[in-house]
């Protein structure tokens, strides 16, 4: 879901029933989080406090947001902490361009919480790996990031 798209932010209640269909199927849930990159309100993509109260109300719900949240990072890495269902990928982000917030969570309590991503065709997997090295996650976080999160978030193990 791109809430900037329909200027609607996460916890309005017109999304409510895709969250509850969701929690059912058990499909895990992906939206865009942090600024719009078209010429459109960014208010939306903020994760506090939308996306924080939609991860109160559905606690079952497996919640994947987009983008990493920039400019608002350090409230995407607060909510991951605080849910276990909540997580974040790197999509649209070069790793020579994550913030230094992320990556000390990544090498962190956050080595199990986010999730490799390319934004492709826009960014290919060699423009996104490119300088990876340099991050110094350690091979387990690394494994994580690059596919064991994903697998958890999405249930594929």
């Amino acid at each position: 879901m791109l809430p900037w798209l329909w200027g609607l932010p996460p916890d309005d209640r017109r999304y409510y029933p895709l969250y509850a269909e969701c929690v059912e199927l058990d499909v895990t849930f992906c939206l865009q989080v942090g600024h719009s990159g078209p010429m459109r309100p960014s208010e939306p993509g903020r994760p506090i406090p939308y996306l924080d109260i939609v991860a109160h109300e559905f606690p079952d719900l497996r919640i994947v947001g987009g983008h990493i949240g920039f400019p608002w990072v350090a409230e995407m890495v607060s909510l991951m902490m605080k849910h276990p269902n909540v997580y974040v990928d790197t999509s649209a982000y070069k790793a020579s361009r994550f913030p230094a917030e992320l990556v000390g969570y990544m090498q962190g309590p956050g080595k199990k919480k986010v999730l490799f991503g390319t934004n492709y065709p826009m960014l290919t997997p060699a423009d996104c790996l490119a300088g990876i090295d340099k991050l110094g996650l350690g091979e387990d976080a690394l494994n994580a990031f690059l596919a064991g999160n994903a697998r958890r978030a999405f249930k594929l193990e």
